[in-house]
């Protein structure tokens, strides 16, 4: 391919990608000239590796057009082991044109076998693709270095591995790619580094955004709304869960619905064939927008079905305990601990998707039921707002709420806040309410008085103690309403009325040394 370009630049159309992969280079080499006798650019050689390109050299001229110093760069693997600071590309020291003695096959051919070994030595890290980690915000560096830390949270319950990551403080966002050239050049480049198969971005990306940087960086690429999906839609178990989930991807997926060349051609329409028709893309929008109708319609259902569940758990006189939080505080643990029941509790963002409720025998035959909800947190996308309002009207029902805090977490004063405005915003602030500070045990002493300070009215416990929950258990019965008067005691033995998939109850004699 012969280019003509000006004195300081050429442009390089598209390139053929048929040996284009992870672990092969593009086998192009690219020399070009240099009329002023400067060695090679930055730009040169983020052109070579973004484009993967062999080789890059650059000729230097005299002043009457003839061939004098060849200055020669090649892309090289940085794997782990390389250090923060190495480079992709090896620079080779200039000579003159004449004497160049680079033997570029086998170059190339060795650089290949290496590119492999470090493939295969990701593919073999415990099975899990890795994720390169991206913000881009007007907020300081500091907010946004603890924003990519639960962004990190949120890759590692999806299974993926977060090498690296990188944050650029901008005014105002590049409408086409978010990112700017340099730092898009750096992006490629901080991807091969790391072997990031992924890029995710904690902020959401437009979807003209999306196809930009996706074929920018020819690696799949994600923002923050799309991830979170992407692990209720993994972690969601129950009919409601699953309804739930599948309305939040398909108003997602809706306006991210794009039509190729070929799906754009319209279908026949009108009378005997004539007219206009509809477009490919048309009809796959107007499907999504009737699996929305249908979805809605069964999440109706299942509000009526819990709505009449919460019914008559009311009749019964059973009061309800509500556990909210922000995700990973604790809850399911609490709950397990409290009941004795083995609900799903793991050290991973959104655990528990689905509501869960258990039947309490506290002392002086006083019997709660305690439900674990879904965890809070913060900028949840509004659609999964609006699709989880079923699972979050459980606690427009209940009598007392149990705030459970991870009171170790470095942001545990802005988790605390995220909470409990979002609780304002459900208009639940004036529901009795409790603040349990959990893993108590793992601040030292200091810390310990700074919380108590902070938070005076909280109860220190250890979710994975029963012994330290005595406080809480006498906190919560001291909120409860008074049982009714009228009418001869429940029988505790009694069988109980209600029923549902998704509620299970049994009884848990607490001992009569909690309340004292």
């Amino acid at each position: 391919m012969l280019i003509v370009g000006e004195p300081d630049r050429i442009y390089i159309p598209e390139l053929p990608r048929a040996r284009l992969g992870e672990t092969r280079l593009r086998g192009l080499r690219l020399l070009h000239t240099h009329l002023n006798g400067e060695a090679l650019s930055q730009e040169d050689l983020m052109d070579m590796v973004a484009l993967r390109l062999d080789s890059v050299a650059a000729l230097s001229v005299d002043q009457f057009g003839g061939p004098e110093r060849l200055h020669v760069a090649h892309v090289v693997p940085v794997g782990e082991l390389s250090g923060p600071d190495a480079k992709p590309y090896d620079v080779l020291a200039s000579v003159r044109w004449d004497r160049s003695e680079v033997d570029f096959s086998a170059l190339v051919q060795a650089l290949e076998d290496e590119f492999a070994r470090q493939e295969r030595a990701v593919a073999s890290d415990k099975g899990r693709e890795r994720a390169l980690l991206v913000s881009v915000s007007s907020a300081p560096k500091i907010i946004q270095e603890r924003s990519l830390d639960e962004l990190a949270e949120l890759a590692r319950t999806a299974g993926l591995a977060c090498p690296a990551r990188m944050i650029q403080r901008v005014d105002k966002a590049d409408a086409r790619h978010i990112l700017g050239k340099g730092k898009l050049q750096e992006l490629e480049v901080m991807c091969l580094q790391s072997g990031a198969q992924i890029v995710i971005f904690d902020q959401d990306l437009s979807p003209s955004q999306l196809r930009n940087l996706a074929e920018a960086t020819e690696r799949r690429v994600l923002d923050r709304t799309q991830l979170i999906l992407d692990i209720f839609a993994g972690r969601a178990t129950s009919r409601a869960g699953k309804l739930q989930v599948e309305l939040a991807l398909l108003k997602y997926t809706l306006p991210r619905l794009v039509g190729k060349t070929p799906a754009m051609s319209r279908l026949m329409g009108g009378i005997g064939g004539r007219g206009p028709g509809e477009t490919k893309l048309e009809i796959d929008r107007r499907r999504v927008r009737e699996r929305i109708t249908k979805v809605r319609k069964d999440l109706e259902s299942v509000r009526r079905h819990r709505s009449g569940t919460r019914d008559r758990r009311a009749k019964a006189g059973c009061p309800v305990i509500a556990l909210v939080g922000y995700t990973n505080a604790g809850k399911s643990t609490l709950l397990n601990t409290l009941t004795g029941s083995e609900v799903l509790a793991e050290n991973k963002l959104f655990a528990t998707l689905d509501p869960t409720s258990r039947r309490i025998r506290f002392p002086r035959e006083r019997e709660v039921i305690l439900t674990d909800t879904v965890g809070f947190i913060r900028r949840l996308p509004p659609d999964l707002q609006e699709a989880f309002r079923a699972t979050l009207e459980e606690l427009e029902a209940a009598d007392v709420l149990v705030h459970v805090a991870d009171i170790s977490h470095p942001e545990a004063q802005e988790q605390i806040e995220a909470v409990e405005s979002i609780l304002r915003e459900m208009d639940l602030a004036d529901t009795p309410r409790l603040l349990a500070l959990n893993k108590w045990e793992v601040l030292t002493e200091d810390q310990q008085e700074v919380m108590r300070r902070l938070y005076p009215s909280g109860i220190p416990v250890t979710a994975l103690k029963r012994e330290g929950l005595t406080p809480l258990v006498a906190a919560i019965l001291g909120l409860l309403p008074v049982e009714p008067l009228n009418g001869p005691p429940r029988d505790p033995n009694a069988p109980h009325e209600e029923s549902g998939e998704d509620v299970s109850y049994w009884d848990v004699e607490m001992g009569s040394d909690v309340v004292q």
